[in-house]
């Protein structure tokens, strides 16, 4: 047995529900797959709200990930289904305030395209947005697919980068600059099976460089 599910058609509903029980420091967005801040009425007007989510199955992405310093919102989609472009929508509108919101998103064709259409329906009413595709991927370094990468195991570190500069209460266009100067990041060589401490000293080179990004 690897998983406990009561029926499939609610196991995204169920998840949602006992996150919500379990961590006081989350909400439910009544009426949506969202999850936001408890305390967003206290920061929607301090700080660049960042709001990310994607196809449910990759817990504790993303709504494990709402909290100071990191996510405003997740919005989570069906198993393995980008979330759709009205949630995604009702998200922004939650959390964000006159600061404005950053979307983090992965690059798969479904996320691109619905966050893309809720960050101009939003940008329509009046609300400053600025969204990032991360495709970087560790995983899938040097993959020849048309696509590219897909970015599902670096977003996390763009997640706590944003998501720190956010709390420290620079501005929309700062928070998206250290988002993107992180993506840009070349990716390490892989780790040699044969004697992995080798290549140690070039990987810690490369992962302070990337948080110092959010020092400067």
């Amino acid at each position: 047995m690897k998983k406990f599910i009561n029926h499939p058609e609610n196991v995204v509903e169920e998840m949602l529900q006992g996150l919500a029980v379990l961590n006081p420091g989350v909400a439910r967005l009544s009426g949506h797959k969202v999850m936001i801040r408890a305390d967003v009425n206290k920061t929607r007007d301090q700080q660049v709200a960042i709001i990310s989510g994607g196809g449910s199955g990759h817990e504790p992405a993303h709504a494990g990930y709402i909290g100071e310093g990191m996510l405003s919102a997740g919005v989570a989609g069906e198993v393995f289904t980008s979330p759709d472009t009205d949630s995604i929508l009702a998200a922004i509108k939650a959390v964000a305030g006159k600061p404005g919101a950053l979307l983090v998103v992965k690059n798969y064709t479904g996320d691109r395209l619905n966050f893309g259409l809720a960050a101009e329906m939003a940008r329509s009413e009046g609300i400053p947005i600025e969204m990032i595709i991360v495709d970087d991927d560790v995983a899938l370094n040097g993959s020849t697919s048309a696509t590219g990468t897909r970015g599902l195991a670096g977003t996390i570190f763009i997640h706590k980068l944003v998501g720190a500069a956010a709390a420290q209460g620079k501005n929309l266009a700062d928070v998206a600059t250290i988002g993107r100067a992180a993506i840009t990041f070349p990716p390490a060589p892989p780790l040699p099976s044969e004697n992995p401490a080798l290549s140690w000293p070039l990987m810690r080179w490369n992962l302070a460089s990337v948080f110092m990004v959010n020092l400067a």
